[in-house]
């Protein structure tokens, strides 16, 4: 099992904004393109000074399905305009890490 791992930062002002387009419009429409071996999908944050750091972390069954999800530059993170107008920053490569235990 393969994890994509990204980091973004905002305010605290747009934080709950930011939270509930991924919740409800992102996530959503991730999962509904039925990508194969696309799992899971968890978003966490936490204060970090005066933003909001969130950490998104996806599960997929293989890197052939983070390719489907993300293309063969599977390591360039996908920002939609709607998102990125929200950030302080975010993190320009996705990360992947293999799970092992």
């Amino acid at each position: 099992m393969i994890v994509r791992v990204w980091h973004c930062r905002t305010s605290f002002e747009n934080a709950v904004k930011l939270e509930e387009l991924l919740r409800t419009e992102i996530f959503a429409g991730i999962k509904n393109r039925n990508i194969p071996g696309l799992n899971d999908i968890k978003l966490m944050r936490k204060t970090d000074g005066d933003e909001i750091e969130f950490l998104i972390l996806v599960y997929f069954s293989s890197l052939d399905s983070v390719k489907i999800f993300a293309g063969e530059e599977y390591e360039r993170p996908i920002v939609p305009e709607k998102v990125g107008v929200l950030l302080n920053s975010y993190d320009k490569i996705s990360l992947h890490y293999e799970i092992v235990v």
